[in-house]
This record gives C-alpha cells, structure tokens and sequence, in this order.
C-alpha cells in the first residue's frame, strides 16, 4: 500500500493526534518502517505486552519510562523529572514536585511488539495506584537504585505483584551513582524479597566508570559511545580471548551458573542440557536459552536482572528486549473467569480521570471479545447500561482515537458516565446472565459455592482504611455545591479518598492515606475546579475498644400520629481477641429462633451505627463483640426505631465500660549518614520512636522501627533540618495499638481543651 494510500485511510478512520509534545508523526510510522493500518490499531495478541514500571520513591521509574519512549521514537527530546517537562508526570503537582501521583498509561511499539506501559507512584501515600494497576498489567519491571538495592517502598510493591502473581523482571538503575554496587544490589533482592535472582548482564566498571554491559546469555559485550548525547549510538561485540580476557572469563562463569540455575527451575530445559551440552555449555544455543529464561518468569520461580543507568542513556534498549522477550502476552496469562465468556466483551475499569473537554475518561483493560465506539456496554457492579462514545489510545496525556479494541489491550473510553475504579464492564446484560449459568454449572461440578455475582465480578481493588483527616470549607456557602461537585470527580478519580459530612458541626470531612495526599488534594481543588477552599488541622484517625464486658437495657417508647413505637432492648457488649473493623454481632440461644429477618437487620443496623461513634473522641469502636439478649417489640413498631433503641442502648453500654483509644502505629525507615545517626536516634525517642533494628546500606545507615503517626506529622522537614537535607524516609500503615494511660489523658485533655 503506498503511503498516500495510508495517509488517506488514516484520515477517514479519523486517527487524529493531538499534538502538545513533539511527537513522531504517528505511532507505527516512524522513519521509513510503515506498518499496516491494522497492526497499528489492533496488533496480534502474542505481540502485546502490558507492563507497569514499579519501584521505591526515587529509584528512577519515571526517566526508565521517559527513556524508553525516546528509543521507541515516541518522543523527540529526553524529558528529564527535574526540568518538570516528562511525558507520564503530566499534572501540574507531579512537575513541580518531582514524583509520580497518577499512574499515567502510555503505548508505544517496538521490534514489532505493542508495549502498553504504566508508570507507577513510590510514595506511600499513592499505594492504591500501584495496587489498581498491577490489577490488570500481565508483567512488571521493578527498578532499584543500584546504590540503595531493596528499599522500604519496593518490598511493598513486590508484595503486591506477589499477591496478583505479576511475572517480573528487575532493571538495576543509577550504575554511575557513586556508591553503586551490582553485587550489594543482587545479594539485597536474593536476601529481602527472598527471590532468585538471573544474571542475564553484568556491569563493565560501576559508578563514574561505568560504560556499558556484558550481555551473559550471548557472551557480548554493549558499550555506548561516551561523546553520543541520547544514548542511541553504542556497538555490541562478541567477547574475545585476545582483547578481554577478564570479561570473558566473568562472563562464562556467570553463563555457565546461569544455565545451572535455570536447569534446576525447569525440567524441559534440564533434559536438553544433560543431553546434547552436558560436555560444552559454550554450544548451548542463546534462543533455547531465552526461551527457558522465559518460562521460569512466567512460573515466578526466578527473576532475570539488568543494569543500567537511565539518566545517562545506558542500557535501556536491552531492557526493551528483554521486556518482550520474557514478560508474558496476555494469552500466556491464565485467567479463570475467560471461560465463562466464551469471546464475549469482558472488561476491567481500572481507573477514572476527569478530561475538562471530554468528561470522564475510564481506562479499561480488555480480556476477551472487542469493544466499538457507539456500543451499549453493562456495568455489572453498577447494574446499568453506558454507551461508549469513543476510543483512545493513551500517550500520556496526549491521546489517538481508534477504531475499535481488541483483547489484551488497554485503552481509553470516552462517555462512561457512571462507571467508576474496579468496574466489571460486559457486551450486555444478558451476556453476563449467560456467563453466570456457565459459572454456576463449572461450580457445581467443582463443588465450589460462590454467590453468582462473585464469581462473574474481576476481583476489584482493596481500599485500605484512610489514617488522617481534616475539614474542609469553600470561600462562601454558594461555593458548597461547586466543591461537592469537586470532591465527587476526584473520588471516582481516587478512590482512597473519603469524603464524609460531620453530623454535629455540618462540615465537610477529607480523609486521606497521609499528609501528602491530602495536600495534592486540595491543590487540586484549587487548580482544577478553581475553588479556594480551607483545610482544618490535620487530624489523626484514632479508634477506640472497650476492656471489660457490660450489659446494658433500654426501652424506647414514641407515639408519632396515632401509631405507638415501643421496644425493649437488653444487650452485651464485650472485646474479642482478634483484630476487626467491624462489630462482631451474636444472639442468646433464647432470641435466635424467634427473630424475623426485618429485626435482625434492624438490630445489625443499630449496632453499627453506634459503633461509629465512640464515646471517648467519636472515632469508631473496633474489637468489639455483641450479643442480644432480649428483644421485645410491640405490634406495629417500625425498623427504624428498632434500630435507634439498639444504637441508644448500646451507647449506653460503651460508656459504661472500661474503655481505650487505639492509635495509628506506623512502620518507618530513615536512611541516613553515619554522622548525623545520632541526632536522628534522639529525635526519634523524643517521639515516642520503637527502634527494631540498625542496618548497614553501604555508607549509610538504616533505622528501622515504629513510631505513633500523630508523633511523626510535619517529620519531613524536621528530618532536613536535622541531616542538612541529606536523610530519606518511608511511612507505610504497620496497625493500630494501644496508647499508654498517660498519653491517652494528654490527648483526652487537649481535644476537651479545644473544643
């Protein structure tokens, strides 16, 4: 087909870009390389790969990505983080920050392979954006500073890959930081995330004398040209006796380790080893090689490792290779519930932006069937029907409409007004019906009981339970549906944030997973929906439990019109050993049978609602167990007030009680130099700080331990002042914990003093 051809089927399937950045011409038609229409739109589903790049804060993530579309020729320029001008930090905060709050998704093509790539916040505060991506991504890239090797933040986005069973391969960045070590950055992911590392590279030289890689599985060697300014310019040459002899010798023994180690991961290849090569590895062909490699990721058995530097351009291309060579295609991903589908649409939103021209944008990931513009899709969570009124491609904020989606791609819709994160989307009603049967009749043979719409809903995200609020109030009372309409875009968008009213005051309360996330909140507010709104105080969320067990009666007794309401409720209210948000809920063997169904509800809902509110500081009784023991009720009595009489009674019984406040306990870890290791230690104590343990990270020193969270608000800039801005740190939830008497009198005090 000639170009004009393509040109002008282009313009009728209406692929328009929208330029903002200095973008190649269009994806696909790069240079001379052009592609056919369909294999840009739609390419086959082994050449898809959709990964997420994950790491601690600061370990590089953003300008792997950055780099990574200026080789696949997306990009004509290196953005760089400090300069704020990146592709995925696309939001204002993000650029003057200098950290990733959004996972932005961008596509991109290389060697023939369509890349579909998310690029993942580091800071605590944004963990649920991690977790919401690796919900859908088929393989991972978890970068490290080669300096740092495992950092607080990294365990926990490996946890999280472990508990989606995400294949992953690690990049080894910053190899020309000073202090970088290769060998100290393996051993620190075979002994913390108890993994097996594959050395598919090694460094030549490390810090300022780093030049390249030695490519282990085909003996090469990569170096890259010191005077290229991008990066693209570096030679591959076989290792030879004659010229680097140290390297190759380096080089075989990592080979032949290798090869051992994959043999003892997977049995096919093991066979072919003991048979044809079992005298001479050096024969062992490199493809046999990879496609073993590749197999032992896609069990999760192993790990292959690469190094590089991103800043300085080095090694980027291999990782490339690597990254289509060895994460899997959505085909190799086994999903059960694809059978119940049999090629119908089946689809996962997995996050919401809100686009002032466009409106809502959802970015969905498709598993099986496709997807058209102008289609009718149902929302199973949701149980209602949308049109789709268009499609895009994302490039980070730049966006190419398309004309259809196939499986294993994602992509952005346009016209969902409803649907929000975690949203199971389906062709239409009636297919999810048939879905559920096929479900129902696997699960009976199976003898596996599941409630039907457990079984056809894609496991959505756990949204932890938010640590810090605070009040928030517009300029004037005519500015109040203007911020709710605000608050109510950025909770589809964030699901993490809760946004609840405060019955005694009227005010609007945020409640957020910290300091930070709280802040870019309300900047947006400001930035996006043009509104100056106030923050109270930043509050802990403390909770409360009782000691003792306690009984308690209360009758309630309301005539409304000619209608009299009269009940009589006795009920025990006792701790229970296991840690649990909710209320646990019994009944006496002398209520249990005799209890409608309406009743029930009605005394559940009263439990509920009472434990809401505590009685010490109005935050919510966990660890709590109660029992009923006698419920009277006369004929005619509504629910609700079943409800208050059970919610009064067991006030009642709370404040009786012997009662304790729970506080946030947090996990921290301040890395920091020798010199300043003590004024940090005494800062610490001072805030109530348990120190577990001190680890050695090459020239510096880990402080791990726990701290109460009210103890640590305000500690970043504490901790710059203290260490001359030389000290990180990391926050992640541990639980809550009790407070001692002492201070629970203090706090007690100081909230009665204020109010």
């Amino acid at each position: 087909m000639c170009s004009s051809k393509i040109r002008a089927s282009l313009k009728r399937l209406k692929l328009h870009v929208l330029l903002g950045r200095n973008y190649s011409s269009l994806p696909g038609l790069i240079g001379n390389d052009i592609k056919s229409l369909h294999s840009i739109i739609n390419p086959p589903i082994a050449k898809i790969r959709n990964i997420g790049i994950m790491a601690h804060i600061d370990a590089g993530k953003t300008t792997t990505t950055e780099r990574i579309l200026y080789y696949s020729g997306y990009t004509r320029s290196l953005g760089d983080v400090d300069d704020g001008d990146t592709v995925t930090d696309f939001m204002a905060q993000e650029r003057e920050r200098g950290i990733t709050i959004q996972s932005a998704a961008v596509t991109f093509d290389w060697k023939g392979y369509r890349i579909n790539l998310i690029d993942t916040p580091g800071h605590v505060d944004f963990t649920l954006e991690v977790e919401r991506c690796l919900r859908v991504l088929d393989g991972a890239v978890a970068v490290f500073d080669a300096s740092a090797g495992v950092e607080a933040q990294t365990l926990t986005v490996w946890r999280q890959a472990d508990k989606h069973k995400v294949p992953r391969i690690c990049f080894l960045n910053k190899m020309d930081k000073i202090g970088a070590s290769f060998n100290y950055a393996v051993e620190s992911i075979r002994e913390k995330l108890k993994a097996k590392p594959l050395l598919l590279q090694l460094p030549v030289g490390e810090g300022r004398a780093f030049k390249g890689v030695v490519d282990v599985v085909r003996t090469e060697k990569l170096l890259w040209n010191p005077n290229s300014d991008d990066g693209k310019d570096f030679e591959r040459k076989p290792l030879l006796e004659m010229s680097d002899p140290k390297l190759l010798k380096e080089a075989t023994e990592a080979r032949n380790a290798l090869i051992e180690q994959v043999a003892d991961l997977d049995d096919e290849f093991a066979d072919l080893v003991l048979g044809e090569f079992s005298e001479n590895f050096d024969l062992l062909p490199a493809e046999k090689l990879q496609t073993a490699i590749h197999r032992v990721t896609l069990a999760q058995t192993a790990v292959p490792v690469l190094c590089g530097s991103a800043l300085k351009n080095k090694g980027v291309q291999p990782l490339l290779d690597a990254i289509t060579m060895y994460l899997p295609s959505p085909e190799e991903r086994n999903y059960e519930f694809l059978q119940w589908y049999k090629g119908d649409l089946c689809a996962l939103a997995f996050k919401v932006l809100h686009d002032k021209q466009r409106g809502p944008l959802v970015f969905m990931r498709i598993y099986s069937g496709m997807l058209k513009p102008q289609t009718a899709i149902h929302n199973i969570n949701g149980n209602c029907t949308e049109r789709v009124s268009r499609l895009l491609l994302p490039f980070a904020d730049q966006h190419i409409e398309i004309p259809l989606l196939t499986a294993g791609n994602i992509a952005l819709t346009v016209g969902l007004k409803h649907t929000a994160t975690g949203d199971t989307i389906v062709s239409s009603r009636s297919s999810a019906l048939a879905a559920s049967r096929r479900a129902k009749r696997e699960g009976e043979k199976k003898q596996k009981e599941n409630s039907e719409a457990e079984r056809l809903l894609l496991a959505g995200v756990e949204i932890p339970e938010p640590v810090f609020f605070c009040t928030i109030e517009p300029p004037s009372m005519a500015k109040q549906p203007d911020l709710d309409h605000a608050l109510k875009c950025l909770q589809r968008e964030d699901p993490s944030l809760k946004v609840k009213l405060d019955p005694d005051s009227g005010q609007t309360v945020l409640c957020g997973m910290g300091e930070l996330h709280i802040e870019i909140i309300h900047d947006r507010i400001k930035r996006e929906y043009g509104l100056e709104t106030y923050l109270g105080p930043l509050q802990v969320a403390y909770r409360e439990a009782i000691l003792n067990s306690i009984r308690a009666t209360d009758t309630l007794d309301r005539t409304l019109g000619d209608k009299r309401h009269l009940v009589t409720v006795e009920l025990e209210a006792k701790p229970v050993e296991t840690s649990s948000l909710l209320p646990v809920i019994e009944y006496a063997a002398s209520v249990a049978g005799d209890l409608s169904q309406a009743s029930r509800e009605a005394f559940e809902n009263g439990v509920h609602s009472a434990c809401l509110q505590g009685p010490l500081l109005g935050s919510p009784v966990q660890d709590v167990a109660v029992t009923l023991h006698s419920l009277v009720i006369h004929p005619g009595t509504s629910t609700t007030m079943i409800s208050a009489c059970v919610s009064r009674c067991l006030q009642k019984a709370l404040k009786k009680a012997d009662k304790q406040i729970l506080e946030p306990l947090m996990n921290l870890e301040v890395t920091v130099s020798r010199e300043y290791l003590s004024p940090v230690l005494a800062d610490l104590a001072q805030r109530r700080g348990n120190i577990q343990e001190i680890q050695s990270r090459q020239d510096n020193k880990v402080v791990i331990g726990y701290v109460p969270l009210a103890e640590i608000m305000g500690y970043s800039t504490v901790l710059r002042t203290l260490t001359s801005g030389s000290a990180t740190f990391a926050l992640e939830l541990s639980n809550y914990q009790a407070m001692n008497p002492q201070d629970q009198s203090m706090l007690l005090s100081q909230r009665h003093g204020l109010s």
